[in-house]
């Protein structure tokens, strides 16, 4: 697994997400398990082809998972053995379109509402209020909290590029109730041994509560986010004020949420109202 550290210490070096480092070497252990030669140098793009398309084929894997083993690999052989593979031929040829999960804003009162663990509530109440990737929720330190200015610093997002969102006052009493009964030192919210909490246990959390609050949708971290930008959409702020909440280099890919907003399709109406 040395190859696999030195990959991973790479892609620290040239500053990838936390995430990304997270996914790609999750990936190329998984492809080194089903792997019958033992060293990354004696294995032949055949012996990775077979490898990926069971992954792919035999485990159900998802368009973007399939993308991300691919991915990995090139980048991993490319980085560490300066060496060129060729395997686009086995990326998808184009992601089927889906809409992205939303919650009303009635769901997400319900799961806030119910939440009496204190940090648990706060983890997801900066979520949602800040419209937050997960990284970046568990990147933030308490410096970044300013009440001063009443903004989030959100630092190396996506693109590593800053940002900043709104504090609220009702907000900035819950972090203040939070931090009174957990007293973090460095991360705003901290795991064991001071380290930044974890994704899956911020995700575990989502699930456990929409299930007791009796939402069936697939939700994730995410689904915060996504449900952020719509209601911000359908209280009628500005497309490109969202856009830069959200720290969306395209504005295109903002626009996505006027697909999914329901106040907009209800606005719309449709011409045989003229008839009927």
């Amino acid at each position: 697994m040395e190859a696999i550290e030195d990959f991973r210490k790479i892609l620290e070096v040239k500053r990838y997400s936390s995430n990304t480092i997270a996914s790609y070497i999750s990936a190329l252990r998984l492809i080194k398990g089903a792997l019958k030669t033992p060293a990354w140098e004696q294995v032949t793009e055949p012996d990775l082809f077979q490898v990926i398309y069971t992954l792919i084929h035999h485990k159900k894997a998802s368009v973007s998972y399939q993308k991300q083993l691919i991915m990995a690999t090139q980048l991993f052989y490319r980085e560490v053995y300066q060496r060129t593979l060729h395997l686009d031929q086995m990326l998808p040829q184009k992601r089927p379109k889906t809409l992205p999960v939303v919650l009303s804003v009635e769901e997400v009162k319900s799961m806030l509402v119910s939440l009496t663990n204190k940090k648990h509530k706060a983890l997801l109440s900066v979520l949602y209020a800040g419209g937050l990737r997960v990284g970046e929720l568990l990147r933030l330190r308490l410096e970044d909290v300013d009440s001063a200015r009443m903004i989030i610093h959100i630092r190396q997002s996506k693109g590593q590029k800053d940002r900043q969102v709104p504090l609220t006052q009702p907000l900035l009493s819950l972090l203040r109730e939070y931090f009174t009964a957990y007293r973090p030192k460095d991360y705003l919210f901290e795991g064991p041994k001071g380290k930044p909490y974890s994704a899956t246990s911020v995700n575990a959390i989502i699930k456990r509560v929409g299930k007791a609050q009796g939402i069936t949708k697939k939700i994730s971290a995410h689904t915060f986010r996504h449900s952020y930008a719509t209601h911000l959409l359908e209280k009628g702020t500005d497309i490109r004020v969202i856009q830069q909440l959200l720290g969306h280099n395209s504005l295109k890919t903002t626009m996505i949420y006027t697909h999914v907003s329901n106040t907009l399709l209800g606005q719309v109406g449709s011409p045989i109202d003229a008839i009927l």
